[in-house]
């Protein structure tokens, strides 16, 4: 049986080159990936209510920085109270906007007693309604109550990339012993924004996600 002997400087270029598509390869799947944000109930306060619930001229302690830019967490909690049940320590998110928003899960919408749709956060159609306390007064926000939609932030050059326009709804895989494939996730694109994909608690639960060193992918419809 004869045998093709292969000089050293021959192999050297073999393993390169496979090297090479391997590197390849974990770029497109890195170009890919898309990082998730898991995001538990909070509320997003206006400056009269801030005002209600913790004193007049309040203003916010930031806690940390969230992942959107100009996006806090802050110091403060509050309590909201709903038909059925009480729910403590729920983070208040700055800076504060034109109108209080609260966003909750759908487990804790079944815990408060809330009916509250799924919308697009800003979009208060049909919200529902709960008792917000602080440690000076209490707010009742009257169609205010949300649970939201899942989304992608992206910048321009993002949506480029991925092949979406502003409003798309695009379907995302998750990896993990307990894959999913998840429909219906908004497309929202901004220069203000960086790329993260936002799933609620429910959501990721249900995929078995951590909120770090976590991804998905959007999945392209045969």
């Amino acid at each position: 049986m004869n045998r093709t002997k292969f000089s050293d400087e021959q192999l050297l270029a073999v393993a390169q080159q496979l090297l090479s598509q391997i590197n390849q390869k974990q770029e497109q799947s890195a170009e890919k990936k898309i990082p998730v944000g898991i995001s538990n109930r909070h509320i997003h306060l206006c400056q009269q209510d801030l005002e209600t619930l913790f004193g007049k001229g309040f203003e916010l302690t930031r806690k940390n920085y969230l992942s959107q830019p100009g996006q806090f967490a802050a110091a403060q909690t509050v309590t909201v109270v709903g038909l059925k049940g009480t729910i403590h320590n729920v983070r208040v998110l700055g800076p504060v906007r034109s109108e209080s928003q609260l966003e909750i899960s759908r487990s804790d919408s079944f815990q408060l007693g809330i009916k509250a749709p799924t919308n697009e956060s800003g979009d208060l159609t049909n919200a529902g309604s709960a008792l917000i306390v602080g440690p000076i007064g209490s707010v009742q926000l009257k169609q205010n109550v949300i649970i939201a939609k899942r989304h992608i932030h992206m910048t321009p050059e993002d949506a480029q990339r991925f092949e979406v326009v502003q409003g798309d709804a695009v379907a995302i895989k998750t990896v993990g012993e307990r894959q999913a494939v998840f429909y219906n996730t908004l497309v929202r694109i901004s220069d203000r924004y960086r790329l993260e994909c936002h799933l609620d608690t429910d959501e990721a639960n249900a995929a078995g996600l951590a909120n770090k060193n976590t991804f998905v992918e959007i999945v392209k419809d045969n």
